[in-house]
């Protein structure tokens, strides 16, 4: 592996300079600009880690004096196709399809896919085709009635543009049995009644289902009584090799009896066809010509080929993508996980950030630019990877950071009585950015600091920010100083303030209060708390304003 270790020092410098502190998540993505490949990223955090650290023990002095030396290794981020490689085989329109199951609302680990496609698209200007996956399912993994509008609702928010006509499976069900009955007349289906128990133990051995041998007119009666059946009695196998080397390829289920309620048809429907069987029929019938999953659904692809086969029908191109793993959340993400938390009442719904939903990204204040960015630059990833969740931030970050406006918070409060403090000193303007020449202006009263920098720096000087110097006492309580110290601690206060509590991505909300001047901010727009982090405001309830917090 190259070693990355001035441009590594580079960034760290530079966003030590810029954000006052050097952070690892950030320093990342630079580095696929300079040829990381993402399955080194393991092999190179550490590095990072250890020159982070370094960088951050620099004074600000030195690291301005070092920026100089190290300059010429930053290469600013452009916003291009790196991420995604010219796909075989183009030869006309390119037509894509993104597939979500509507088990839930689509969360930021199984956009990747959806996004990729939306991409692709855009770069070949070719279709995108929505394809609602809602074939009956597992008992594990039901259908969410509600999970039809959140994907809509993900896929519009995201800017995912795709045929205006959305194609649902289950309005399929009469030509996924068209096409059962010629798979059956073409003697490459059967109806099994072998218990499943069974059946995995002959499939294991290589041995034939009795079943197997039937001839077609007979297998064509028996299809029929499938749907009179009882859940479990039979199924629709494909005839495969029984000696194939994967004993999961061998004779997999076409169809199967299934008695649940379907959110869309109800009881219209018992008999539903697996995952390879519906999308082997809808590549070819819908036109697909490319296809991007991920390698979790090798054997589902290896089966389409093989039914692509028995009709003689073209291959469509398949590329498969390796899962990424998003680190930095507090639990793994999962749909699952997630439906169940919200049907017990533990979240408060598909937005709870807890989710790490699309709807939940929104309402936190993450840029729907800064999604698809982060996507294009994971890529057509083959291998599974790690990407920390800071890589986003980054680029979000990056985006709004110059316009958006800055505000002062401190949490669990504590009022700091000061002495000799100056009358004169009544009002006093604070920018609304360091770039901008807004202010805003802010009458001096009682001065408010957060419970933690009074209980860290009590007995020492400090100097709040845009104000003044004062030295607090180890109660409540500080003297005005008007020594001209700069190397002292500088910390938020507040005075005249409101009170805010934010919701973090944990689920835990922080309490406290901020400027008064938040009360004017509409609900959706994104700020910056000073030294906290960016947050979206999400209204006024009950005399509190509300955040939801977004990144630092």
């Amino acid at each position: 592996m190259k070693d990355f270790s001035k441009e590594i020092k580079a960034y760290a410098l530079k966003n030590a300079i810029e954000f006052g502190k050097a952070d690892s998540g950030r320093i990342l993505p630079k580095l696929f600009q300079h040829g990381l490949d993402k399955g080194e990223i393991k092999e190179v955090m550490p590095k990072i880690n250890e020159l982070v650290k370094e960088v951050n023990s620099m004074s600000e002095e030195d690291r301005k004096k070092y920026f100089e030396k190290y300059e010429s290794y930053v290469v600013e981020r452009e916003i291009a196709d790196k991420g995604l490689p010219e796909l075989q085989n183009v030869g006309g329109r390119l037509v894509l399809r993104v597939a979500p199951f509507p088990s839930g609302a689509m969360h930021i680990g199984n956009a990747k896919t959806f996004i990729l496609n939306a991409l692709y698209v855009e770069k070949y200007k070719g279709r995108l085709i929505l394809v609602i996956d809602d074939t009956i399912g597992s008992e594990k993994k039901p259908i969410e009635k509600e999970a039809y509008e959140l994907i809509k609702d993900a896929f519009k928010w995201l800017g995912i543009k795709h045929e205006k006509k959305i194609v649902y499976k289950s309005d399929r069900l009469g030509l996924y049995y068209e096409y059962a009955e010629k798979l059956i007349k073409k003697g490459a289906a059967y109806v099994d009644y072998t218990p499943q128990e069974k059946m995995r133990e002959l499939r294991a051995q290589g041995v034939e289902s009795g079943d197997r041998h039937l001839p077609p007119n007979i297998q064509l009666g028996r299809w029929k009584e499938m749907f009179k059946m009882k859940e479990g009695e039979a199924v629709l196998r494909i005839k495969t090799n029984m000696q194939d080397p994967n004993p999961a390829f061998r004779d997999r289920v076409l169809f199967k009896i299934s008695d649940r309620e379907h959110p869309r048809t109800k009881k219209k429907y018992r008999v539903w066809p697996t995952l390879e069987m519906s999308w082997a029929v809808d590549d070819y019938l819908l036109g697909i010509t490319h296809i991007i999953r991920g390698n979790d659904l090798m054997i589902e692809s290896d089966m389409e080929r093989f039914i692509w086969d028995i009709f003689g029908w073209r291959h469509r191109e398949i590329i498969h993508t390796g899962m990424v793993n998003i680190e930095g959340v507090e639990d793994k993400i999962s749909k699952s996980k997630s439906r169940e938390e919200v049907k017990s009442g533990k979240f408060t719904g598909w937005d709870d950030p807890r989710t790490w939903s699309i709807q939940s990204l929104a309402r936190r204040g993450i840029s729907p630019l800064a999604l698809r960015e982060f996507v294009k630059e994971i890529g057509l990833n083959k291998q599974n990877i790690n990407i920390p969740i800071d890589s986003l931030y980054s680029i979000n970050r990056k985006m709004i950071d110059k316009e958006t406006d800055r505000y002062f918070f401190v949490k669990d409060q504590r009022k700091i009585d000061i002495r000799n403090r100056p009358k004169e000193i009544k009002i006093v303007n604070l920018l609304m950015h360091p770039d901008k020449k807004e202010s805003r202006e802010v009458k001096i009263k009682d001065i408010y600091i957060s419970i933690d920098d009074f209980l860290e720096l009590k007995g020492k000087e400090i100097r709040l920010l845009h104000l003044y110097n004062i030295k607090l006492d180890k109660s409540e309580s500080a003297e005005f100083t008007d020594l001209e110290n700069k190397d002292i601690p500088r910390i938020q206060w507040v005075s005249e303030g409101v009170k805010t509590r934010i919701l973090l991505p944990s689920g835990i909300w922080i309490e406290g209060l901020a400027e008064k001047a938040v009360k004017n901010l509409k609900v959706g727009e994104v700020i910056q708390f000073e030294r906290v982090g960016f947050a979206r405001f999400d209204g006024k309830k009950k005399g509190v304003c509300e955040f939801w917090f977004a990144f630092r």
